[in-house]
């Protein structure tokens, strides 16, 4: 939620900042400096992705949650406090940072928490409070003062922290610690059971198997001397292991972890550029061109409600009808969507209201599977040995092209027209779509070992 208002911010006071009398800066910005207010979070985020792998390694998942917020409450005091252009540039990139770790952060933890059978809804739960930060922010720029929308973003990093204190650590984390019992006490929490339940007993097995591969090698009670033997050589093992295969090198190492990092390249890489984060964070500025007859805010308004319901909806559908259904239909309506748009728009032959409609579809449909899956596949395919290291290196490539989008989207405007602009991004849904069909594995309800033995037997088309 937090990076959702975040991004959207720009869009409602990018207006204020260079208006030759502006009474927010001791100057108006130029042209280069509002494109940064926009882009600058994403270059942010890329050191945040960085950073919040450290965290997540020495802290633990719900301190970092805690560390992570703290960048974007200190952004949102610079920027009550300042009236200089340079000051906001460098909160919007400290702001970044905690959108970068943010991102990186709730898969790897939903992956570590969530049940198979409930994994794709919580997996697009991030997406779908994004949204919900979208909206609100929206919201605020339509009915706040400028002061206030400040306020309500601070108010928002306070309540953000207040709930994350009381979150329960991830049992993986816990057992990489060492820390048995506090692991079983989590997967208890987590589970709804008793400490000796049979299904929490069952889910620490599998977890410390999970991370610990070789314990089951001790686990059928030989006498003692041997036991001791056993955890001797496992041990010895278990270092050379460490000592020859780090994470980075097991990633790309592994076969299954091969494909399923090129799988979520791909679907991430091709989402970023159907031009989402870009239509988001000037959507102001487009309804005003595509729908001059309609109230902006009043559009931007049900922009972002509509993302909301796409985000709903797929949250429900994904552990109906799995994850290629869903990201195939949606590639194919939001392609149909650009290019309507981008008709539209260019022969001025549709009415306002047809126009603003189209967008909405738009981001109804990129938002009920392409805009969400990936994030999902990120969190779900992935070992527990190599998706910090995965999810850092993925997602620090989705910011550095969210900046260069964001920075470049308002140079294809002005060189290619807003038509233009939508024909091009409907290119990358047509290719979306055709990794779906031939690139993309099903995982529904799938345990993560099963995910892998998919990846692993079943060849790339």
């Amino acid at each position: 939620m937090l990076t959702g208002l975040l991004y959207v911010w720009p869009s409602y006071t990018i207006v204020h900042f260079t208006k030759t009398d502006t009474e927010y800066l001791n100057a108006p910005m130029t042209e280069i400096e509002s494109s940064l207010v926009g882009s600058l979070p994403s270059l942010g985020a890329m050191a945040g992705t960085v950073l919040v792998g450290w965290l997540l390694s020495v802290f633990g998942r719900q301190k970092t949650g805690l560390i992570v917020a703290l960048p974007m409450l200190a952004s949102w005091l610079m920027i009550d406090l300042t009236r200089s252009s340079m000051v906001i540039l460098i909160a919007r990139f400290l702001s970044g940072v905690s959108g970068g770790g943010f991102l990186v952060h709730s898969p790897i933890f939903i992956s570590e928490v969530a049940e198979p059978s409930i994994r794709g809804i919580l997996a697009s739960a991030p997406v779908t409070f994004y949204c919900i930060g979208v909206l609100v922010s929206y919201l605020m720029g339509w009915f706040l003062t400028y002061r206030y929308i400040i306020w309500g973003n601070l108010v928002c990093c306070i309540v953000y922290a207040a709930l994350m204190i009381t979150v329960t650590e991830s049992p993986v984390y816990l057992l990489r610690q060492n820390r048995e019992e506090e692991a079983r006490l989590a997967i208890s929490h987590y589970l709804g059971g008793s400490v000796n339940s049979k299904a929490v007993l069952e889910e620490f097995s599998r977890l410390k198997e999970q991370v610990v591969p070789a314990v089951e090698l001790v686990a059928k009670d030989p006498d003692q001397s041997e036991k001791q033997k056993l955890n001797s050589e496992i041990n010895d093992v278990e270092q050379q292991t460490k000592d020859k295969m780090s994470p980075m090198k097991m990633l790309f190492v592994s076969l299954a972890s091969r494909r399923a990092f090129t799988t979520v390249f791909l679907t991430l890489s091709l989402q970023v550029m159907m031009g989402m984060i870009a239509v988001q964070v000037y959507a102001k500025d487009i309804f005003t061109h595509a729908a001059p007859n309609l109230s902006s805010h009043f559009c931007s308004v049900m922009f972002a409600s509509t993302l909301l319901l796409g985000s709903l909806i797929n949250g429900l559908l994904l552990d109906k009808f799995g994850r290629k259904i869903p990201l195939i239909s949606s590639s194919i309506a939001t392609g149909v969507c650009l290019v309507g748009l981008g008709f539209f728009i260019q022969t001025s032959i549709a009415p306002a209201w047809v126009t603003a409609l189209v967008i909405l579809f738009f981001c109804f449909s990129f938002m009920s599977g392409a805009g969400s899956v990936p994030y999902v596949m990120l969190a779900e395919m992935f070992t527990s040995e190599v998706q910090s290291v995965a999810s850092m290196i993925l997602m620090e490539w989705v910011w550095l092209l969210n900046f260069l989008l964001v920075g470049v989207f308002p140079f294809m405007i002005k060189f290619l027209g807003v038509h233009g602009a939508f024909y091009s991004f409907a290119l990358f849904a047509l290719f979306d779509c055709l990794v779906a069909i031939f690139v993309v594995p099903e995982t529904k309800g799938l345990t993560i070992d099963q995910i892998q033995k998919v990846l692993l037997y079943r060849p790339l088309k």
